[in-house]
């Protein structure tokens, strides 16, 4: 099911407006649009709007898709890429929007060559060449930290390049070394403050699921370096810096900003 307007954007050879009242309404609601500068705004909903004309939005698990749903998934989606272009998300169409969590069959062959099946809650999912899916309960979830629209859209930036590794494809003015380097020290110092809060009553500061691999641990920064720019900036300010790098984009600069305003 689609909303009525999301079916009149792909019937059209160009991208058309999406209405303001919809716009400021999603822009609002989430703090890291909002302090976007007015011609950020403007270019993250042109982004948006073309997004929308080339993806095809699904509805599963008895949700009703609505035009509010599909543009904020866009917006959101398409903040990475603001710097970049909406080339980065070529080569993939669908987005399947779940009502909540979903269930994903998963097998893993062990050392001995048996393969294990099992089931696995998640709540969202980029599939590599396929379509990315998202729990549109925890995409409400946005706004203090945890993005899972954001965290499944940097999947797609890092698998640009092959399997999903925390390496995405890097300017010609970024160092693969640097940047593997950086990520690297980050990586096992966050696994080692994970290690430790295992064994106490403490919570780290950043989603400890990002300790799973290098992939999880880029999506999981990708989230913070949106939406919480000044924490990863602050506890990790060589990889913030090389995130900035490869956005092309100063997210602590505009909380500042925002700062200023008030």
């Amino acid at each position: 099911m689609i909303g009525k307007l999301l079916g009149w954007l792909r019937h059209r050879q160009k991208p058309a407006t999406v209405p303001d009242p919809l716009w400021l309404s999603v822009i609002s609601a989430l703090p890291f649009l909002a302090a976007l500068s007015e011609s950020e705004q403007f270019r993250l909903r042109r982004l948006a709007e073309g997004f929308l004309a080339e993806k095809e939005f699904t509805a599963a698990g008895e949700l009703e898709l609505s035009d509010a749903i599909c543009v904020s998934i866009a917006a959101q989606g398409c903040l990475p890429i603001l710097e970049l272009g909406l080339d980065y998300y070529r080569g993939w169409i669908g987005v399947i929007v779940y009502a909540d969590e979903f269930i994903i069959p998963r097998s893993v062959e062990d050392e001995f060559g048996v393969v294990h099946e099992y089931q696995e809650l998640a709540s969202g999912e980029a599939w590599d060449g396929g379509p990315l899916l998202i729990s549109w309960r925890d995409a409400q979830m946005a706004g203090s930290g945890y993005n899972v629209v954001i965290h499944e859209f940097a999947h797609k930036l890092d698998m640009l390049n092959g399997p999903a590794n925390g390496i995405p494809p890097l300017p010609p003015e970024m160092f693969l070394s640097r940047w593997q380097g950086v990520l690297d020290a980050a990586y096992d110092d966050f696994c080692a403050r994970v290690d430790a809060a295992a064994g106490s009553a403490q919570e780290t500061l950043f989603d400890p699921y990002a300790s799973e691999n290098p992939g999880e641990f880029f999506a999981v920064m990708s989230e913070a370096f949106f939406e919480t720019p000044t924490l990863l900036h602050s506890e990790y300010p060589a990889l913030y810096a090389q995130f900035a790098g490869f956005y092309r984009q100063d997210p602590a600069s505009r909380v500042f900003r925002m700062a200023g305003r008030q």
